[in-house]
């Protein structure tokens, strides 16, 4: 399909063609009719790009900060990396669009195939022919609406809650500065809500033409306006509603000076905060921020996992802002054909956005044709197998994330055995971006990877919900497959892994999985391993993982991330195991109370092994990030190891130290070399099978045990069972 696009680095918009999203579960796809470009918001992205990298810190000083912050960390050349390969990016425009709908995911009732609907949100309402956006972003369009008009449903859902924000009345008077695209339907709404209006602009042809959409007044921001507004309010204006995108404290600075006293500024457009406090604090002024469209915006639970807020508590979500301006368009009471006389074909989305700005039009619409494209014609290529191996792994990559692109693909592309053949995302555009950047043969949706002749092992490198499904696919497919951490989420997707994994065996197969727990290949567990080689007794194992914060929102402490225990803690489990070399038997767990900060990730987790080993985890999230992150000890026999984040590695006995560095190596390279070296010569995983499923059920079972408050077992099949024998254990 064609999408419009935007480098990271340089700034470069173009059409290119990229892989259509796949449909999922509390979600919709659609074919794309009609998409608003926002010549403010969406300029600002594409000026960012075009700065030179110390004109991107000016700009972004908050990332910069971040930045600084990881290298005090991970030293330069990690930080570089990490900078460089968010650069080496492209990015999906558009968050305002309209069209029909293809197919409906699971758990969505709202709408059917071909209904005609108005989307929103960036990443979703996209300038692209094909869109997959979740349930509470879209909403049907009446009949007696255009689809050309419902592609201006996002911004005009903007305009209308900040006019909510302004809490203006019938009868009111409501400055508006900046007579944009956002300011002419914040006019229109404010006229339709009973206030009267008056249009501020700097340029003088928009502050006439805001008068031809409903404003009583259209001005330039001078001194005789200030006195033609005073002159019509009579007692200065009730309201003052910033639309502008702008660098400069003005707007917001004009604002205050034409108010009453206590009136009320609404900032929705881009423009600096700093108005006069001497300004504010005589007129007793209010300042309030309008959040794009509406109640539910930046919360994943409403926008992501399509959680509603009930009506009685929320009115106006910003689903309902969407369908009340769609209301508006049906009656007449906003008028947009004059907006949308500005068109252009998606082929040409580049020519667009270098003349909307020369043009002065308030906004282009983007034409989409209703033909479907064809995928990438690029032949396929065969397997060479020489002696029962594969000289080249052909390899396919679900997911592109900054691990995916900062790890494990770079390696991957530097083993000359291995062959990148195809990557895929759920949107398309990281797919294309990762082909660009990594040279790809080509970039596919998910399921064309793991189904494809081409291709002869699946990396797993996307968010948690996904990599049961993948994984599991992976097998049916008789293909190797290597998966980042975790496994699967919980018992019914281990379950399944296993079902897959014995019928592939029954088949006939040798079914290949290998899941990313690099720190048992690092060099420091290797050493660890080497000096208490041959121990007679059990040994005690304590880690200690400064974790740091994580607010409840993230997608991780979410459904989709399955909680850091599942995510995260499974690396400390798989260490414990590999140091120890017996299975895990059982496990206890108790956590901290989570209060309103925490989600049950201040655990102190205790293992027990067949051997009468013990392993200590305690897995924090209330530290400071000045800690090194991980830190472990090993006694066993008079001996002790201690290693320090993955730099320092110290060893004890009969009264002397030796340390050894080791250059804070996580095992990685080492983890992808072993299993590219397996999955090429047909042997079995680095990680057996049977351990990935132990280790997976532990951090069920350290769940289950904070539930329960007692130790639970681990039987050899990788299930669990409450064993109240064991009795409440220490943390």
């Amino acid at each position: 399909m064609l999408a419009i696009l935007a480098d990271m680095k340089s700034g470069d918009v173009g059409t290119f063609e990229i892989p259509a999203p796949e449909l999922r579960a509390g979600g919709v796809l659609i074919r794309t009719a009609f998409s608003a470009i926002s010549a403010g918001t969406e300029s600002n992205t594409i000026d960012t790009g075009k700065k030179s990298l110390l004109g991107k810190a000016f700009a972004r000083p908050d990332l910069v900060k971040q930045v600084v912050q990881f290298a005090r960390k991970n030293g330069l050349r990690s930080a570089y990396q990490k900078v460089q390969s968010r650069l080496d990016s492209v990015t999906v425009l558009g968050y305002s669009s309209s069209g029909t709908v293809l197919a409906v995911g699971e758990g969505v009732s709202e709408v059917r195939v071909g209904d005609r609907v108005a989307c929103a949100g960036a990443g979703y309402a996209s300038h692209a022919e094909i869109n997959f956006v979740p349930r509470n972003l879209v909403v049907k369009v009446p009949d007696t609406v255009s689809l050309e008009a419902a592609s201006l449903t996002t911004i005009g859902a903007i305009a209308m809650q900040g006019l909510r924000q302004s809490e203006a009345s019938f009868g009111e008077t409501i400055v508006v500065v900046g007579a944009g695209l956002l300011g002419i339907l914040t006019i229109q709404l404010a006229r339709a809500a009973g206030c009267r209006v008056i249009a501020v602009d700097a340029n003088s042809t928009r502050a006439k033409q805001a008068l031809e959409f409903g404003a009583h007044l259209g001005l330039t921001p001078d001194d005789l306006s200030l006195q033609k507004i005073s002159e019509f309010t009579k007692y200065g204006a009730d309201v003052a509603i910033v639309t502008a995108a702008s660098t400069s404290v003005e707007p917001v600075e004009f604002a205050a000076k034409v108010l009453r006293d206590r009136g009320r500024v609404v900032v929705l457009g881009t423009a600096p905060l700093g108005v006069s406090r001497d300004l504010m604090f005589k007129k007793e002024l209010s300042l309030v921020l309008s959040r794009s469209y509406g109640p539910g915006r930046y919360d994943p639970s409403y926008e992501e996992a399509g959680n509603d807020y009930p009506i009685g508590y929320v009115r106006w979500t910003e689903q309902r802002n969407m369908e009340a301006f769609l209301n508006f368009l049906s009656t007449g009471q906003v008028m947009v054909d004059s907006l949308l006389r500005v068109r252009y074909k998606i082929e040409d989305g580049k020519r667009a956005y270098s003349e909307i700005r020369a043009s002065g039009a308030y906004t282009a619409i983007l034409e989409y044709g209703a033909a479907e494209r064809a995928t990438d014609p690029s032949p396929i290529a065969s397997a060479t197998v020489q002696q029962g191996r594969l000289t080249n792994l052909r390899v396919g990559c679900i997911g592109a994330g900054s691990f995916a692109r900062g790890i494990v693909i770079p390696f991957l592309k530097a083993l000359p055995e291995v062959q990148l053949e195809t990557v895929a995302t759920v949107s398309g555009a990281s797919a294309y971006s990762a082909q660009k950047v990594f040279q790809f043969r080509r970039a596919e949706q998910p399921g064309q990877i793991l189904a494809s002749p081409s291709v002869d092992a699946v990396f797993v490198l996307s968010r948690h919900d996904s990599h049961a499904d993948y994984v599991l696919s992976a097998l049916l497919n008789n293909k190797s497959v290597f998966v980042e951490k975790p496994l699967a989420r919980n018992a019914e997707e281990l379950e399944s892994i296993k079902n897959g994994y014995r019928l592939e065996q029954r088949s006939g197969h040798s079914p290949f999985v290998m899941v990313g727990f690099n720190r048992r290949f690092s060099f420091a567990a290797e050493k660890i391993r080497e000096y208490f080689a041959g121990r007679n007794e059990p040994m005690v194992i304590h880690i200690r993982v400064n974790a740091g914060h994580l607010p409840r929102e993230h997608w991780t402490q979410q459904s989709e991330g399955g909680g850091r225990i599942v995510g995260e803690a499974c690396h400390f489990l798989d260490f414990a195991r590999s140091i120890v070399g017996k299975s895990i038997v059982s496990v206890h767990s108790a956590a901290m109370p989570s209060g309103s900060r925490y989600s049950g990730d201040n655990v102190a987790i205790t293992l027990a092994f067949a051997d009468g080993s013990i392993g200590n985890i305690l897995y924090l999230a209330n530290g400071d990030r000045s800690l090194p992150k991980e830190f472990y000890e090993i006694f066993c026999e008079g001996k002790v190891a201690r290693l320090d984040d993955f730099r320092s590695l110290e060893f004890f006995s009969n009264g002397s130290r030796t340390i050894s560095k080791c250059n804070g190596d996580k095992g990685h390279k080492r983890e992808l070399r072993l299993t590219v070296s397996a999955m090429r010569e047909g042997q079995l995983s680095p990680i057996p099978f049977e351990e990935l499923v132990e280790v997976t059920a532990g951090t069920f079972a350290a769940i289950d045990s904070l539930n329960l408050g007692v130790a639970v077992h681990i039987v050899p099949d990788g299930s669990t069972d409450e064993t109240s024998s064991h009795g409440p254990a220490s943390g």
